[in-house]
């Protein structure tokens, strides 16, 4: 795919349910140019897929959508194979839905944990806590290396474009000169969506969740992409009145990435991980 074309992934994900947001398309194509695919029948579009790489040794697989009028005819499978191809040699990682699970595990992956998309209601909180700041207050080589600890490679095309976005906010909590928890929070085609939520701790993670909410309207549709593992994360999700509405199961193709899990309460994306 060209950058023109990634828009319809975009749309065909928010068919799907998906609710990507607002800026995605741009974001995502910047993460890995050569990592977009279309299918095409008679010039029509069929089937599209993503397998952004990252580093030198990790990619991950999103946005894999064959139109429902040409499931099964073997074009899913075709554009399945591309982009295996171009993440030949490294680690691979998806968000699986629950009814394509056993199709993946077929294709060598195996399920590390589930993914709980969990859905409530903004609020408005007492003013944020002084140690949040604009996330371009933080050295973008300070950011990077901490997203580090929750990604298993380097990202930084990505995350240039990421903080940038246009209906998006960025925040970090910064302890005297220690970066120790960041956030995004982007409008999508239904609500707000928290991605990433990296933190030290759980009080940093609620400091930053609630921080951001006091940027957006009071009772505008919120979600938080919480890892299961992680308790604390779907603890904060609980104590906030949110519902679980929507799964995946984290698989690999490959060694499991070692990643700091209990510092994970937002996944940043289930298309590019």
């Amino acid at each position: 795919m060209s950058s023109s074309e990634v828009p319809l992934a975009i749309e065909w994900a928010d068919r799907e349910g998906w609710n990507p947001g607002l800026d995605d398309a741009q974001t995502f194509h910047a993460a890995d140019p050569e990592g977009f695919w279309i299918g095409e029948v008679d010039h029509e579009p069929v089937a599209v897929i993503s397998a952004v790489r990252s580093g030198k040794n990790f990619g991950f697989l999103g946005f894999y959508i064959v139109h429902p009028d040409f499931r099964a005819q073997g074009y899913g499978l075709a554009i399945w194979n591309r982009a295996m191809d171009h993440l030949a040699g490294r680690t691979i990682g998806l968000d699986g839905v629950v009814d394509q699970q056993d199709n993946y595990r077929k294709s060598g992956f195996q399920i590390a944990y589930r993914n709980i998309r969990q859905q409530g209601t903004s609020q408005n909180f007492a003013p944020a806590d002084s140690r949040i700041v604009p996330i371009s207050q933080i050295p973008f080589e300070t950011l990077c290396t901490y997203d580090r600890r929750y990604f298993p490679a380097d990202r930084s095309e990505f995350l240039q474009s990421w903080i940038g976005e246009e209906h998006g906010l960025s925040r970090a909590f910064l302890d005297g000169q220690t970066l120790r928890g960041y956030s995004t929070l982007r409008q999508c085609a239904e609500g707000w969506k928290f991605g990433p939520l990296f933190a030290d701790t759980p009080a940093i993670a609620e400091t930053l969740f609630q921080a951001l909410q006091n940027e957006i309207p009071t009772g505008e549709t919120i979600f938080l992409d919480t890892p299961e593992p992680n308790t604390e994360a779907t603890d904060l999700a609980q104590r906030y009145k949110m519902r679980p509405v929507f799964e995946t199961a984290r698989m690999y193709r490959g060694q499991e990435p070692s990643v700091s899990l209990e510092g994970i309460y937002g996944v940043t994306s289930f298309e590019l991980g």
